[in-house]
């Protein structure tokens, strides 16, 4: 069977918070034949392991890597990537999500009123710029 992982499942792999859930996840995560892992999935569990979970960005750059790796996951590559390059600086794997997909899609300067991003963006080698 294909899956697609929702955010919680992914959240109770990582975690193991809920012992009859992570069982449950982990299972079904195995067993498929492709698992896919979406970007919007990938940007919540981050977002709850930093809101929920107090997670550094290291640890939660561990967590993704953990999940991509296995070889029935499907991924989108090169965004995840992104993600993870901005968590590996310190900043949000959200922001070098929206970073990527934009300049793929023909986007020229990243905008933002987060000075961070914008840093971490700039850092790269991409356009970026602080709205004020």
């Amino acid at each position: 069977m294909n899956i697609t992982a929702d955010t919680n499942l992914l959240v109770r792999v990582v975690t193991r918070d809920e012992p009859r859930q992570s069982a449950l996840a982990e299972v079904a995560l195995e067993s498929a034949e492709l698992v896919v892992l979406t970007i919007p999935a990938l940007c919540e569990l981050v977002w709850v392991l930093f809101k929920l979970y107090k997670s550094s960005p290291a640890n939660a750059a561990f967590a993704i890597r953990r999940l991509i790796g296995g070889a029935n996951v499907a991924i989108d590559e090169d965004a995840v990537e992104a993600g993870l390059t901005m968590l590996d600086a310190g900043g949000d794997f959200a922001d070098g999500v929206i970073a990527y997909e934009g300049r793929r899609e023909g986007g020229e300067i990243f905008l933002s009123f987060d000075r961070q991003a914008v840093a971490k963006v700039k850092a790269q080698g991409a356009q970026a710029r602080l709205m004020a």
